[in-house]
């Protein structure tokens, strides 16, 4: 019979569906779900999320003794992680998704979001960090470390594959959430500056969120709508071609745990060009194997663009570095099946207790 884990968080995002997918395909697990029902978008319905997530492990324990789920998975341990520990499951395994989950840093709820992250840490049997500089945050607080698997989930490299950009342009590409902490305002407005000296390229801006409007209303403003190109949200599966026909990939979070949207793109071949903060430290060198800008540099990021691809010699260099580094440490093939073997050692290991 086949082992069955219940999901908690949201299933439709890409990052959710690889952990999901992989699990099935590599553990042969039956995966069942649960998230929150409430939008995210806007003051009044996050009063609402708040009040469903305060009665929300009452569905959720209902839901384990129906299901009997083997196991229980939660991404974000402030939020979903918390509810895995309140489930009365044997078996628990929660993910940090960012550098600390306790974000944002000035909100009101941060002590209550740090009591409920250290229970959620203490209740989970094995606890995922996706890259090292989750872990810096997890040692501060001094979470048990023999429980942490520290390995990104990885990317379907079959998916993601290599492809060479001649153009005699900038083609740039953002695959971020249309979020403000993403800083696409900024992106813009260094493009603004290329445009002002005479620089041809196009920028394709890919998903949805709250500053779409907003961003095309500042692309107008700074006259280069005829050169942007927003794509809204597309199907992941979709994502490879445009990442291939893009020569540079740009991402400028204040915040970052790791990034698969950063492996895709080194995948493909895109020249990285990212906000210089310890997410993004950990896989790029400046000047080696991409570009580390300050948060919010608008000349900074317009002259590292230049720079990036006048040096062509050194761009080529680092994209063939970028995907072999990807086949070695983010490969959803080998990754996945170390996660779904853990899990069944795990579960192994909880049945003798």
């Amino acid at each position: 019979m086949k082992r069955k884990i219940l999901f908690l968080g949201e299933s439709y995002r890409a990052d959710a569906i690889t952990w999901m997918k992989g699990l099935k395909e590599f553990g042969d697990f039956e995966i069942i779900t649960w998230e929150l029902q409430t939008p995210n978008n806007s003051k009044l319905n996050r009063f609402k999320r708040i009040a469903e997530y305060f009665f929300s492990h009452i569905s959720i324990r209902k839901i384990v003794r129906q299901e009997k789920p083997d196991m229980i998975i939660a991404e974000r341990t402030t939020s979903y992680g918390f509810l895995a520990a309140l489930s009365g499951s044997k078996t628990i395994a929660v993910a940090q998704q960012g550098r600390t989950d306790l974000w944002p840093e000035g909100s009101v709820l941060l002590p209550f979001k740090k009591f409920i992250q250290k229970y959620a840490f203490k209740k989970a049997h094995l606890i995922h960090a996706w890259g090292p500089v989750m872990t810096i945050s997890m040692k501060a607080i001094g979470v048990d470390m023999s429980k942490v698997l520290v390995l990104p989930k990885g990317i379907d490299l079959s998916l993601f594959t290599p492809s060479t950009n001649n153009s005699n342009k900038i083609e740039a590409i953002v695959t971020r959430s249309l979020q403000p902490e993403y800083r696409h305002d900024s992106i813009l407005k260094a493009f603004s500056v290329l445009n002002q000296k005479g620089i041809d390229f196009s920028l394709t801006i890919v998903g949805d969120g709250t500053r779409l409007q907003f961003l095309k209303d500042l692309a107008r403003e700074l006259q280069i709508e005829n050169k942007v190109f927003f794509t809204g949200r597309i199907p992941n599966t979709d994502l490879p071609k445009l990442l291939q026909q893009s020569n540079i990939y740009i991402s400028m979070p204040i915040t970052e745990g790791v990034s698969a949207s950063l492996f895709e793109a080194m995948a493909c071949n895109c020249y990285p060009v990212v906000s210089d903060i310890p997410g993004n430290q950990s896989w790029i060198k400046h000047r080696e194997n991409g570009q580390l800008i300050e948060i919010d540099n608008i000349e900074m990021l317009a002259e590292e663009l230049i720079w990036s691809f006048e040096n062509a010699e050194s761009r080529n260099n680092a994209i063939f570095r970028n995907r072999k580094f990807v086949e070695e440490n983010a490969n959803y093939d080998i990754n996945m099946k170390v996660i779904a073997d853990k899990y069944h050692e795990l579960l192994n290991l909880r049945a003798t207790v």
